[in-house]
């Protein structure tokens, strides 16, 4: 059953950029100073009509207790990439509330100390706190939208964002990892992508593995782990160009475009090269900007 659109949100409009300074003065766990060029990087894409930058706020602590253990919470808030954690979900949730209220279209969010490794009670890889976890449950309680569609493009099996919404069939969670595996009804699904793959091969995967599943559960919105540690020459390298992600993020918007108004969010994963990050963010803006 798919989610009624807000009326507010009919005509969503504009892409909305989520980076706060402190992601870009710190070496974080795992994707190390990848973001100590922005947002320099971005200064022309910034310009163009249509995009906006927020610097997100830090997420409440009864948000993401929604979906973390109350000591677990207190671990990670003793630990230095708090902060920038924090900042993360909290730009996360902005994003999504917007698109949801119909003041963006779609959305970039960076991320650092936060994303899919994150489950109730433990965090690691360089997440260590949910993203779509407190998002979905802010869109759930403020504004009563309950499906929800994710894919995961990061090298790395997404085992916390799984493991938040196992049992929760209206989030359709499609991971492209290591296993081929179907549960919770066929809403959770992991697809092998072999470790060393080519553009036109991931790209057909995504379309039958996630755009067809996608059409037919009708999700209100998007969100999409975007690691491009797979690139050629990053830590978890599988073949891919840098151009393969610039395609994968037009595929997927299409998608969104198709079956739920456009509403995507894409949030900073994997991978710790500058050059790679520098050259596909900047051009993912264009590309969600784009009518």
């Amino acid at each position: 059953m798919t989610d009624t659109v807000h009326k507010d949100a009919e005509t969503p409009r504009g892409t909305g950029v989520f980076f706060h300074p402190e992601f870009a003065r710190r070496d974080w766990p795992i994707i190390g100073a990848r973001f100590s060029g922005f947002p320099a990087a971005m200064e022309r894409q910034l310009l163009l009509d249509g995009v906006r930058l927020f610097e997100p706020q830090p997420v409440p602590d009864e948000l993401l207790l929604r979906v973390h253990t109350a000591d677990y919470l207190q671990e990670v808030k003793r630990q230095w990439y708090f902060q920038g954690a924090s900042l993360s979900v909290g730009g996360c949730v902005e994003a999504a509330e917007r698109i949801a209220r119909g003041e963006l279209r779609n959305a970039l969010v960076f991320s650092v100390g936060a994303g899919h490794h994150a489950e109730a009670s433990w965090g690691g890889g360089g997440t260590y706190l949910s993203c779509i976890g407190p998002t979905v449950a802010r869109l759930r309680e403020q504004h009563g939208i309950r499906r929800f569609a994710v894919i995961d493009t990061d090298s790395h099996h997404g085992n916390g964002t799984r493991a938040i919404f196992l049992g929760d069939t209206d989030v359709l969670h499609v991971c492209f990892c290591d296993d081929d595996r179907i549960e919770d009804e066929g809403s959770k699904i992991d697809v092998n992508v072999g470790w060393r793959t080519r553009d036109d091969l991931y790209l057909a995967k995504v379309h039958k593995e996630f755009v067809e599943r996608a059409r037919s559960f009708g999700p209100f919105m998007i969100f999409h782990n975007f690691g491009i540690d797979t690139c050629q020459g990053d830590y978890g390298d599988r073949g891919l160009t840098r151009d393969f992600f610039l395609q994968l993020a037009e595929e997927v918007k299409a998608c969104a475009e198709e079956i739920c108004g456009g509403r995507y969010v894409i949030i900073t994963h994997g991978g710790f090269r500058i050059d790679t990050t520098e050259y596909i963010f900047p051009r993912i803006i264009e590309i969600l900007v784009k009518s």
